[in-house]
Order: structure tokens, then sequence, then C-alpha cells
């Protein structure tokens, strides 16, 4: 967690000045506490967009946007991709440590014994249109959990039992709200199969035969889960966070916190990638013509999937991908216009020096939408796969907040720009 140093920051304003305590993290990030302003001198600060606000102090997940740093507890995502599975970072995100062998085989056994969904969800699922996204549904399938499993949230039981509830439990709400849009019908999990094999079954096989999990297929899966799993004080984090803070329950926060994922300018963006590389081969267009057309400064069109908010350099999650999404497409045998023009796309941006220049390397939506595309997921299902793997990380965040006892009820304010008083009146 983060100290707090011995210097202060000094605010003057109209002739008054006003000592300011500093805060450093364990990586020497240093905040200002503005706490106090407004009760000492009567301000308080302005930051549209929170993009320089720190709402809390957490030990869950470091970022390092200038040097492409991603670490979950002090773990590098690199090593955690190569050598964890998904289920084992959502165990070290949240209780602040890998699991031993035994810790690993009792949580997996958990998670297996609750991913069966309650009968009555048959009846949710079954009332909801068809031609319905999938994100609405599952966020308020998650929200219904609240019906379904009612108790005391802050009782330290209630609390890690719906924290395994809903990380067994959403791969099956995925699946059956792809299953309910297409008119196939509902597959239950089966207890032999791994987190991603059993989402994959549910997701693309049928009653009438066995289906077969394809083990390079299996691994990106889960893969995609981990580099998905956590990333700081998000929009979806932030909202869960503070839909917590007002101590509504956990199935609630994880609800709100699915619907802010669905923003296209928040979880939306592979599936941005996929509509890019449709519109390009529906207009039989070459990637380097493409290319060409986003260089230029007075032409709208925009190369998606390259460059991220945070990463001033390349994303080390897209890294990890680049290898996955390759082995996915060469293992799988595909052969589509839409993923040659994005293998294509990559080649260009990571060798011409316009790119390379401007930092805007392919990020984590490029090669995820690339490879979700080569399972045969539809399109309007890629935010559900990321709300599937950001759940353990927003459990984290949510369980984080409770437990620290300076958090209190979330509050921003404003500055006014409306009118002053006015008398009212009539025409009578």
């Amino acid at each position: 967690m983060s100290s707090q140093d011995t210097k202060t920051a000094q605010l003057s304003y109209d002739g008054n000045s006003y000592d300011l305590p500093v805060h450093v993290g364990t990586e020497n990030e240093t905040a200002v506490d503005i706490s106090k302003l407004r009760s000492e001198a009567g301000l308080i600060t302005l930051d549209p967009g929170y993009g320089n606000t720190g709402s809390c102090k957490s030990s869950i997940t470091y970022i390092d946007g200038d040097k492409g740093i991603l670490r979950y507890r002090g773990y590098a995502i690199e090593d955690l991709a190569k050598n964890s599975t998904f289920l084992e970072v959502a165990y070290l995100l949240l209780n602040g440590e890998l699991p031993t062998p035994e810790e690993n085989t009792a949580f997996t056994d958990s998670i297996t014994q609750h991913t069966m969904l309650n009968e009555n969800f048959r009846s949710l699922f079954l009332s909801m249109p068809t031609n319905a996204h999938p994100m609405p549904v599952m966020s308020a399938a998650v929200s219904a959990m609240s019906c379904f499993y009612q108790g005391d949230e802050y009782g330290e039981h209630e609390g890690d039992i719906n924290t395994i509830r809903l990380i067994s439990k959403i791969p099956t709400l995925a699946a059956w709200s792809y299953k309910h849009s297409i008119g196939q019908p509902f597959l239950y999990p089966k207890n032999h199969l791994s987190y991603a094999g059993n989402f994959l079954k549910m997701m693309f096989g049928n009653p009438c035969e066995e289906f077969e999990v394809d083990p390079v297929v299996e691994k990106a899966l889960d893969i995609l889960l981990i580099l998905h799993a956590d990333h700081e004080q998000n929009c979806s984090t932030s909202t869960v966070r503070m839909v917590g803070s007002s101590h509504a329950n956990l199935f609630a926060s994880i609800s709100a916190g699915v619907s802010a994922l669905w923003g296209p300018l928040h979880g939306g963006a592979n599936q941005k990638v996929i509509e890019m590389l449709n519109a390009i081969a529906d207009r039989g267009e070459t990637a380097e013509s493409f290319v060409e057309k986003a260089k230029n400064p007075d032409d709208p069109t925009r190369l998606m999937g390259f460059g991220h908010r945070v990463y001033k350099n390349y994303d080390p999650r897209a890294a990890v991908l680049k290898g996955a999404c390759h082995d996915v497409v060469e293992r799988l045998g595909i052969d589509s216009k839409q993923l040659e023009i994005g293998m294509k796309l990559e080649e260009i941006a990571l060798n011409d020096e316009y790119f390379v220049k401007r930092k805007l390397f392919p990020n984590v939506d490029f090669y995820s939408g690339i490879i979700y595309k080569s399972l045969g997921i539809p399109v309007d299902m890629f935010t559900v796969m990321f709300a599937m793997g950001r759940l353990p990380g927003w459990i984290a965040q949510w369980r984080e907040m409770n437990a620290d006892p300076a958090a209190r009820i979330d509050r921003p304010r404003q500055v006014y720009m409306g009118a002053n008083e006015r008398k009212y009146f009539t025409s009578k």
C-alpha cells in the first residue's frame, strides 16, 4: 500500500496558504491529498473525467503506461499469461497471493461446483427479445442473482460464497445469452472441463453430439481472460467501486460494471476493430490504401485497435496476445478477407515510421477482436467476453473498498454554472 511522505504541497489562494499532505505509493507514484481542501479553504478541484484524480489507494494492479508495464499484485502480466491460468489469476487478485497447489485445487473445485444456474433463469432469458444485445441481458441476469442469493453481503461467509457464485456462473450466463439469441437450446456445464473449455462447449456445442475442445483455442481464450482480468481504475471498475460505496450488494455493483463496460468508448473497442475490417473488405480496399487514408490529417478515417490512452509504449497485453492470435489463426486454418487485412495492417503499422514515431502499436483490442472473430464468436458477444475476464478484478476492487475503514460513499463535487437565484412569478 502507499505511505505518507513527510513532504507537503503548498497551495496559495487569495492571500492564504494551505499545506496539503503528499502520499507516495510503493512505485513512487505521488499524490497530493486534497480531501480536506473544501473544509479548510472552501475550495474544490475541477478534473473532468477524473483523468488526474486518485479516487482510492489500491494494492491490486499497477500500470506504468510510459514504460508499458502492467502487474497484478506485483506479478508481470507477461509472466502470468505464460505460466498461470485464469482461475489462478482470479485467486491472486482476490487474495493477494498466488494459490498453493492445495489452495488452487480447492478454489477450482468450488468454482466447478457452482456453475449451474437456477432453472428459473430460463424464464429470465426467454422473456428477453432474441435480438437483444447480450450485454443488457448479462447485466439483468447478474442483477437478478440478488434475488436468488439473498443474505448479509458483508458477512465473511456470504461475501466469499457470492464471489464464487459470480465467477462460476458468468460463463453459463454468457453462453445462455448467446444460445437464446440464436434460438438454440441451453447447454449445461460439464464439471470435467476447464473454465475456458466449459464456456466453449456451452457456446458452440449441441445436445446431439460430443464437443471436442481444441487445446490451442482453449489456451488462447484462457490467456484472453487473464489479460482482461483487471486494469486499475478504469470506467467500469470505478463504477463498481462507486456503486459499492453505497453498500449496494456485490451483484448490483457488478451489474453496474457490466453496463459501464458496454459503452463503445470502453469495452466495445475490439468490436470496432472487426467493424473496420469488415468495412475495408466490403469496399474492396487494400490494407495499404486504408493506412494511407488513416495517415492523411484531412481524412476522417481512423485506424481502430492501434494506440492506447494509458500505454504510451507497446501495450504489454498486446505483446502477449500477438503470439496467441497467430497460433489460433494458423491452427484453425481460417481463410478470410477480414483476417488477411488485419494481419497486413499489423505488419504495416509495426514497420511504418508514421506509426512507430507516434507509438501507435496494435493494442489488446486489435488482437482480441481477431481471435474472437477466428473462434466464430459474434461481434456483439465481444464485450461479454471482456466482462467475463474482468469479473475477478471488479470483485477484488469491490472487496478491497469495503474492507477499507477509511472508505466513504462516493460523492463528487461540481462547479455550478447555472442561473443565480430567481424569483418565481406568474402572469396571473
